[in-house]
């Protein structure tokens, strides 16, 4: 998370754009395409790929999660860039609130 020192600092759709857990429309004119999530910064991204698919086996709140998005019948890989973006924005939050209490002390 060194990649990533604005954590806490800004908004929680900001921080998933800077690591490369928002979906990015592929618009153009008329047509409308997929969403792909793309781009960022590509370390935060990867560990917190990785994180997401144990972070859904073990926390029952993120499992319950998951589950929901697999009988809504989504896939795989989506479930897991949701599962990782939901940890970013829990990051963000508990960032920020740590920043904010240490401020509060000095």
């Amino acid at each position: 998370m060194a990649e990533l020192p604005e954590i806490g600092l800004i908004s929680n759709k900001a921080i998933a754009k800077l690591a490369g857990l928002a979906p990015i429309a592929n618009d153009s004119g008329r047509r409308t395409g997929n969403k792909h999530v793309r781009g960022g910064r590509a370390g935060p991204r990867g560990i917190l790929f990785v994180v997401a698919a144990i972070v859904a086996k073990f926390d029952p709140h993120l499992k319950a999660f998951a589950q929901r998005l697999q009988q809504a019948g989504k896939p795989k890989m989506l479930i897991r860039i949701a599962l990782a973006r939901k940890l970013l924005v829990i990051l963000n939050a508990k960032a920020r609130d740590a920043r904010t209490e240490f401020a509060n002390a000095t």
